[in-house]
């Protein structure tokens, strides 16, 4: 079925989660100039085109010693020259939405992902300024239908809440895309980007981000992440990019998730949602159900199972003695040898409760985080997307809250009016009930950012369908 045919089916709206903007370079250049300076418009030229030319020449060691993994190339539409127009002119986009099948898109950066790597401060902040005004500005005249979200920095909190603050109100942006890890450099390697370790802005962080937190309670926002795991763990190939991309946006979105759980950050501000988004909906289930396992096992009263502390030496002796072999028997003097490993009496007591940031004291306070707190973009052409909705694996009955996520403008999608028969697969395949895809591809989305932001959609074209489904659920 095509994307009219299907929508014929439908009796909801289509919103898209994670569209993609191809930003139009020489515009960002030029707000930048204006900005900041035409000196740092030109590093920032340069950086635009650096990636694949810094790279040629090079060893492998040399990659490697100088922390360059393979990242993406070739990585937008060029024989499908329509789309590559549609993605990068919001006009074309708005007007070829109908032949999509969609109704509002929510829209990421392409050029503006670059602001979350960007180690220089003064560049970086240039930039997400430079994108944050293009933004809103080039899609302005569109925002019935049209979305952009605003890019905010986070390598530290101060940076982060000022940007927050400038293109909330002066500019009007209603969501933002935050940089959930920040690779910093470790002590004693500053400069070395070979030698990083991975901040995910909560648990063990190198900042306190809880006034960020508060500022996106205060002014209704819902932070979103779109977090790469090329550049650290097993994906830094210097030369393969497939090999570093198959399943990095998992890895780096489940590495902010379990940051920030861990760390506290739902626990203290539950009137926040958040979303990660383009790795798919299967790691977020592994994890939720990986948690409530560990938990089962090592919450604070049941880790007592483990102390040394309750070992019956006398028992364990005897049974040595009865049923040991000589092997065992002729060193049984040497017991405390093997007693220590993986089980140290001296462990700190004030490091015995590693659920204590994160506020957690059930397993229902977990499950009720993952599924009322977090959202997860998901790609058309993903079939384990149906996980979320999987009640009879998910711990306890619980569905995740998936979101329909198209990715047009990226190599993903070879052909935009493809993404909605590619996700109504799920429907065609008996993966998903009709109600179960009404929520991918409608409801959880309206429910992420009205989360936090009642009015979102306000003005746009699904406004009175958002309305009435917060009015049913009220």
């Amino acid at each position: 079925m095509d994307a009219a045919a299907i929508r014929a089916e439908l009796d909801h709206p289509v919103i898209d989660a994670d569209g993609h903007i191809i930003e139009f370079i020489p515009a960002i250049r030029d707000l930048i100039a204006a900005d900041a300076g035409t000196a740092l418009a030109d590093t920032f030229q340069a950086m635009s085109t650096a990636g694949a030319t810094a790279r040629r020449g090079l060893t492998d060691d040399q990659r490697r010693a100088n922390g360059m993994s393979r990242t993406g190339w070739w990585a937008v539409p060029t024989r499908n020259t329509l789309d590559r127009a549609t993605a990068m002119l919001p006009r074309l986009l708005y007007n070829r939405l109908d032949e999509i099948g969609i109704d509002v898109a929510v829209l990421y950066p392409t050029v503006g992902l670059t602001v979350m790597a960007t180690d220089n401060p003064e560049l970086r902040r240039a930039l997400a300024r430079a994108c944050n005004r293009y933004y809103a500005e080039a899609y302005d005249k569109y925002s019935d239908r049209l979305l952009p979200v605003g890019v905010i920095p986070t390598y530290d909190p101060d940076e982060a809440i000022a940007e927050l603050e400038y293109a909330t109100k002066e500019l009007g942006l209603r969501g933002f895309l935050f940089g959930g890890l920040v690779l910093r450099n470790a002590p004693g390697h500053e400069g070395d980007r070979a030698a990083r370790w991975v901040d995910g802005l909560g648990l063990d962080s190198m900042y306190d981000y809880d006034p960020l937190w508060k500022k996106c309670a205060e002014l209704n926002v819902s932070p979103t992440f779109h977090s790469t795991g090329i550049g650290f763990g097993s994906r830094v190939s210097p030369t393969n990019y497939v090999a570093n991309h198959i399943g990095n946006f998992a890895a780096g979105t489940e590495a902010v998730l379990r940051s920030l759980f861990f760390g506290g950050v739902m626990s203290r501000f539950p009137e926040l949602r958040f979303a990660f988004l383009e790795g798919g909906v299967a790691w977020g289930c592994n994890l939720l159900s990986d948690i409530c396992g560990h938990f089962e096992k090592r919450n604070r009263e049941d880790i007592e199972h483990y102390n040394p502390a309750h070992l019956d030496r006398a028992l364990l002796e005897s049974l040595i003695a009865e049923h040991g072999d000589a092997l065992f028997t002729d060193r049984v003097d040497r017991l405390d040898e093997t007693l220590s490993f993986l089980s140290d009496s001296n462990e700190e007591p004030n490091t015995i409760d590693e659920w204590e940031k994160s506020g957690i004291t059930s397993k229902a306070d977990i499950i009720k985080i993952f599924t009322d707190q977090c959202f997860f973009g998901c790609e058309a052409d993903d079939p384990m997307n149906a996980l979320a909705f999987n009640d009879a694996i998910n711990p306890d009955g619980s569905r995740l809250r998936a979101m329909f996520a198209s990715d047009i403008g990226h190599w993903d999608v070879p052909d935009f009016t493809g993404v909605l028969p590619e996700a109504w697969e799920l429907v065609e395949d008996d993966l998903v009930t009709r109600d179960q895809f009404s929520d991918f591809m409608f409801g959880n989305v309206a429910r992420l950012f009205t989360g936090t932001n009642p009015h979102f959609f306000d003005g746009t074209a699904v406004e009175t369908q958002v309305r009435q489904l917060l009015a049913d659920e009220a």
